[in-house]
C-alpha cells in the first residue's frame, strides 16, 4: 500500500514471461451486467483496511479502520448504524501511510471461546504487535479493551512494509503476513535472513503455550528442524510486503499479493517453505542485476508492471461466493493506486488468463467475504463495496 500518485502500469507476464492477456483496452461494461456498488450505502469508515466476520451465524461484519478502530454492524445493504466493537487508537502508531491497525481475525471458535486477534504497529519502540482480546461477556457487539493478551512483538527498524494480513488456516493455525521492514530495496536484507521474522509469512498455534511464548511452534512449521539461527515461526519467506493474503476456502491454497519495489507487482500462491525470491528477485526478473541465482526459488504464478499506472497490488480472494457465479474459482484482487480490478484463471497453470473486471475511481485498500463467501472492497474514499448483477 503506498501514497497515492500517478505512474505507470500493467502488462502481465505468464510462468514463460508471455502477456496471459491484453488488458490495455478494458470493455465499458465489464463482464455485461457485473458492476461495483455500495454494498452499505449509508455508512462510512475511515480509511478502512479489513472486513471480517466472526463465522458465528450472527451476520455481523466487522470493518477495521487504520487509525485504530473496529466497528461492527449488521449485514444488511439498508442499515444506518454501526457499533464501536474496538478502539486501541491510545495503543497504534499510525503516523505513517502504511502503518496502524493492520489486521483482524477470529478464532475458529470463536462462538464459544469469544477470541480474536488483532495486528497493529505500535512506538517506542517502533513495533509490530499481535495480540488478542475477548469479546465483551455481556455485550457481543463490544468487545473487552482490556482483555488484550499480546502474543508477539518484534521490532519494525521504518515505518512502511509492515505487512499486516492475519487469519487462521484451514489448519487452525494463525498465519501472519510480515514485510521486509521497509525503506527501499530491503537494505538490511531481511527478506533473505531466516534469522529475522520480517519479510515472512509466519504460522503459529494460539492454542498452545510454548515455555514463555503465548503461543507454540507447529510442529510441521517447515524450519523446526532447523539449526540455530533460524525463527522457527517461519512458514514462507522472501516476501517482500504481503499486504493482503488470503486462503482459498475450496481447496486451502494460500494467494498472496506481495507489493513489488519500482517495476513489478505480484501474485503468489504459498507452499510451506518456500522461498519468494525478494531481494534477489521482483516478481519474475532479477532485482537490481541483469544475472542472478533463480535457484530454489518459487516463482509467481503471475505479474503486472507498472506501465498503465498500477504501482500497488491488493491481493484478494478466489471467488466462492453463490450471487456471481461467472466468478466461481477465479481470484480477484486489484491495484490500489489505479482503482483497477482484474480476475485471474489458474485453472490451466501454465496458461493463466488474466481479465480486467473495472477501472474504478477510488484507491483499493482490502477485501473481505461475509459468511456466505460473497467478496467486498474496502475503499479509501471511507465507503465498502461488493459486486453486483444489475
Amino acid at each position: 500500500m503506498r501514497h497515492l500518485f500517478n505512474l505507470l502500469l500493467l502488462s502481465c507476464l505468464t510462468l514463460n514471461t508471455a502477456c496471459g492477456q491484453d488488458n490495455s483496452n478494458p470493455p465499458s461494461q465489464p463482464m455485461g451486467k457485473l458492476s461495483v456498488v455500495e454494498a452499505f450505502p449509508s455508512l462510512s469508515f475511515e480509511r478502512p483496511v479489513d472486513f471480517q466476520h466472526a463465522n458465528d451465524d450472527s451476520k455481523r461484519l466487522y470493518v477495521v479502520e487504520q487509525r485504530g478502530v473496529i466497528s461492527v454492524f449488521e449485514n444488511n445493504a439498508q442499515t444506518s448504524t454501526k457499533s464501536e466493537f474496538l478502539s486501541i487508537e491510545s495503543k497504534v502508531d499510525d503516523s505513517g501511510n502504511e502503518e496502524g491497525l493492520l489486521g483482524l481475525a477470529f478464532h475458529p471458535d470463536y462462538k464459544t471461546n469469544g477470541f480474536f486477534y488483532v495486528n497493529y504497529t505500535a512506538n517506542s519502540p517502533n513495533r509490530t504487535v499481535i495480540s488478542r482480546f475477548n469479546v465483551s461477556t455481556g455485550n457481543p457487539n463490544q468487545a473487552d479493551p482490556g482483555s488484550e493478551l499480546v502474543l508477539l512483538e518484534f521490532d519494525q527498524p521504518y515505518s512502511n512494509h509492515n505487512g499486516g494480513q492475519i487469519a487462521f488456516g484451514p489448519d487452525g493455525y494463525l498465519y501472519i503476513a510480515v514485510g521486509d521492514g521497509g525503506n527501499g530495496g530491503d537494505p538490511k536484507g531481511n527478506g533473505q535472513n531466516r534469522n529475522t521474522l520480517l519479510g515472512t509469512i509466519l504460522r503459529i498455534d494460539v492454542n498452545q503455550n510454548e515455555g514463555p511464548k503465548k503461543y507454540s511452534i507447529p510442529s510441521d512449521n517447515p524450519f523446526v528442524g532447523t539449526t540455530a539461527g533460524v525463527q522457527k515461526e517461519i512458514y514462507a519467506y522472501g516476501l517482500r510486503n504481503p499486504w493482503r493474503f488470503s486462503f482459498d476456502s475450496e481447496t486451502g491454497e494460500l494467494w498472496v499479493g506481495d507489493v513489488g519495489q519500482n517495476k513489478y507487482e505480484e501474485i503468489d500462491i504459498i507452499k510451506k517453505g518456500g522461498n519468494y525470491g525478494w531481494n534477489t528477485m521482483e516478481g519474475f526478473h532479477c532485482f537490481n542485476s541483469s544475472n542472478c541465482n533463480k535457484e530454489g526459488l518459487e516463482l509467481p504464478v503471475w505479474e503486472y508492471d507498472r506501465s498503465r499506472g498500477d504501482i500497488s497490488i491488493t491481493g484478494g480472494f478466489v471467488y466462492r461466493g453463490s450471487a456471481i457465479q461467472q466468478l466461481t474459482g477465479l481470484y480477484i484482487y486489484a491495484d490500489y493506486v489505479s482503482g483497477r480490478i482484474w480476475s485471474l484463471d489458474m485453472t490451466d497453470s501454465n496458461n493463466p488468463v488474466n481479465t480486467e473486471l473495472f477501472d474504478t475511481d477510488f484507491p483499493i485498500s482490502s477485501f473481505g467475504v461475509d459468511e456466505n463467501q460473497e467478496l467486498y472492497l474496502c475503499g479509501f474514499d471511507d465507503k465498502i463495496y461488493k459486486f453486483s448483477l444489475e
